[in-house]
């Protein structure tokens, strides 16, 4: 359900709705004279399928509810969560309440959830077995039950709506080791569910019988479409928002860049100002300096105090003692979880006297407590806007990120062909998710992925060969002999041949290289940088320098989000 992860689902906001930890407060300014929508769809009711599971050996009876909880767990016998006791006392938890104090069911050790288990597996090849048409038909019936949700108009014009549907109530996984996994996520109804509308326009039919929307609201100074709070983590919102490819995102995309380039004027004089305050004798300021060079220098994000039930992850602000090693000279080791759990380690040598400043904070601190014990994310941030309006850690990052990319792809761009300026391309893309701390683990069919890849390789250099020789028979007026199977080859010109050998070399020089790219980024994610923090005009502007096609680059789904960017000029610069 978050709008994270890999590629093709980082635009995940199209799926189901996109979580913030943003109040649905005032905008500031109007966004839009009228709007008018559908709401959001939301799941099919559940539908029991009445295999028993067993407690203790016998098959036990469950209601729907009773068994749609039962059934979220057994289908995940075969992954890593159903082996983590957080995960199994949080489900059991939130079981047992669904179950009710009388119920047979008190031991987990008990349950055999195998039955169900074998079920779902049964559905799942059930479903592989569907002829197209069947597949074809329940597409286009899904589509119909969809499309009026799909669209809103926006004074007047009718733009494409994101993340129109309600997920589905299951088991919250969460990032990382996340204290709350395993809990359930409730079914979300019309009445946990705020719409926003155009005053006079229609209200969404409510699609529940007997349910209302919980309020109805004009505010013409958001975005949001409809919102909710989180069922497992209240203070986070859920959002619907207009799709990515929508006039209003595009603009509001635009607007964020805009702000990082403005940042080019000031960064010197910050960087200046900063350094300055290493050495000031106020610890406040000294430490505001310190977290400032860290967020501009290592993209490292502010971070958020958190609570006893979410996951233990920092950022700048939040950083402890134990999150970071001195090794003299001057070198930082750190070590911690980052945003959605994934973990930050890494050295980096700092300026003499950030390395001094560091040693100073952390000296007669135990394990745990704040390296920053001066300064929060807030006081942090008041900071950044003094230095220059509107001025977030992320406006550092989306610089330091479009900066990059920009200064790598003008440095290293040279004539050649689309692959190897396609390669420096992914190369400076790999530079920037670095920087940004974009990583993911190695997918488990990266292996089998390599060697088919070598297969397909030493099977088209096998080509080569055969298709060498044939030129040299070729070019000597000789029969070219018979095939694999045994049938007489057809008598090409030598030119003919030549034409299939340069064809054939294309080939494999891409599959060469798709191979180095494939290794080379198996542990990095380059789309959440592409997403949000690279400026799409610096990609357009070196694809039109270069003659490199931007599809090659940008797929359908960015094409879309970043249409506003498609007509700069090919001498753009960040």
């Amino acid at each position: 359900m978050k709008g994270k992860g890999k590629l093709k689902k980082n635009m995940k906001n199209s799926q189901f709705s996109k979580i913030m930890k943003v109040p649905p407060g005032s905008g500031g300014g109007k966004k839009w004279t009228t709007l008018e929508h559908n709401g959001v769809i939301f799941p099919p009711p559940y539908k029991p399928h009445g295999v028993k599971m067993l407690y203790n050996g016998k098959p036990i009876d469950l209601t729907p509810e009773q068994e749609e909880v039962a059934t979220m767990f057994a289908v995940m016998k075969d992954t890593d969560y159903a082996a983590k006791p957080t995960f199994i006392d949080n489900f059991f938890t939130d079981w047992r309440k669904v179950l009710g104090k009388n119920h047979i069911i008190k031991n987990f050790e008990l349950c055999d959830f195998t039955p169900i288990y074998e079920w779902h597996l049964r559905e799942k090849e059930r479903k592989k077995q569907m002829t197209t048409e069947e597949k074809k038909t329940l597409r286009e019936d899904k589509l119909k039950q969809e499309e009026k949700y799909m669209w809103a108009v926006v004074d007047g014009v009718k733009e494409k709506v994101g993340n129109f549907r309600v997920e589905p109530p299951g088991l919250f996984r969460g990032r990382g080791e996340h204290p709350k996994m395993g809990k359930l996520k409730r079914r979300i109804l019309p009445s946990d569910i705020t719409i926003n509308i155009g005053k006079g326009a229609p209200v969404p039919e409510c699609p529940i019988p007997g349910e209302s929307w919980k309020e109805v609201k004009h505010d013409n100074t958001v975005t949001w479409l409809a919102f909710w709070n989180d069922p497992i983590n209240p203070k986070d919102f859920k959002y619907v928002f207009l799709a990515a490819s929508s006039s209003l995102k595009g603009q509001s995309d635009k607007e964020k860049y805009e702000k990082s380039r403005k940042l080019k004027g000031h960064i010197q004089r910050i960087r200046e100002n900063y350094t300055k305050d290493f050495k000031n004798k106020d610890v406040t300021r000294r430490q505001i300096a310190v977290a400032t060079y860290l967020i501009d220098k290592l993209a490292l994000r502010a971070g958020n105090e958190k609570d006893d039930d979410e996951a233990d992850t920092v950022g700048c602000c939040t950083l402890k003692v134990d999150n970071v090693t001195c090794m003299p000279p001057n070198q930082i080791q750190f070590d911690f979880l980052g945003k959605d759990s994934i973990r930050y380690f890494n050295t980096v040598e700092v300026e003499e006297l950030v390395y001094k400043a560091i040693e100073g904070f952390r000296a007669g601190k135990k394990p745990g407590q704040d390296l920053f014990d001066k300064i929060d994310t807030s006081r942090l941030n008041a900071h950044l806007k003094d230095l220059m309006p509107g001025l977030t850690a992320k406006v550092f990052r989306t610089y330091n990120a479009s900066i990059t990319l920009d200064g790598i792809l003008h440095e290293e761009t040279e004539d050649g062909t689309v692959l190897e300026k396609i390669a420096v391309y992914q190369r400076a893309n790999k530079e920037v998710a670095i920087i940004c701390n974009h990583q993911r683990s190695v997918s488990k069919s990266h292996e089998s992925q390599m060697t088919r890849m070598n297969e397909k390789i030493d099977e088209l250099k096998s080509q080569m060969e055969e298709l060498k020789a044939d030129l040299n028979k070729a070019k000597k007026g000789k029969p070219l002999g018979y095939d694999s199977e045994g049938k007489p080859k057809r008598n090409l010109a030598p030119e003919a041949i030549q034409k299939k050998v340069a064809t054939l070399e294309g080939k494999i020089e891409k599959m060469e290289m798709d191979k180095r790219i494939k290794e080379d980024l198996k542990t990095v994610a380059l789309g959440t940088s592409k997403i949000n923090y690279l400026d799409p005009r610096i990609t357009v502007a070196w694809c039109k320098r270069h003659e490199v096609p931007i599809e090659k680059i940008f797929n359908k789904s960015l094409l879309a989000k970043f249409v506003w960017a498609m007509d700069v000029d090919p001498e753009f610069r960040f």
